[in-house]
């Protein structure tokens, strides 16, 4: 479970560190070998675009929320790419 994208609402996010356990209470979990790069990147440009287009529409912390969940994606899919995962 070392190479989890766990994501949450940044004020609800919960982590509860012991000596050989990390317990975190998070909204979504993805394993790092399911993420596409392409699909997240798409995601993370749709996601910027929405926070740089000005409307009544705009959904402000659910585009931010996407944005954080795909850069985290892509720091695990890096992570992976450096471990030689990918």
């Amino acid at each position: 479970f070392a190479d989890l994208v766990a994501v949450a609402h940044p004020d609800l996010q919960h982590a509860v560190a012991q000596p050989r356990m990390v317990t975190i209470l998070s909204d979504t979990a993805e394993r790092a070998e399911d993420l596409d790069e392409a699909a997240v990147v798409r995601a993370k440009e749709a996601a910027e675009r929405a926070l740089t287009e000005s409307g009544a529409a705009l959904d402000y912390a659910k585009a931010r929320a996407e944005l954080a969940e795909t850069i985290a994606q892509l720091q695990t899919i890096a992570r992976l790419r450096r471990r030689g995962g990918r």
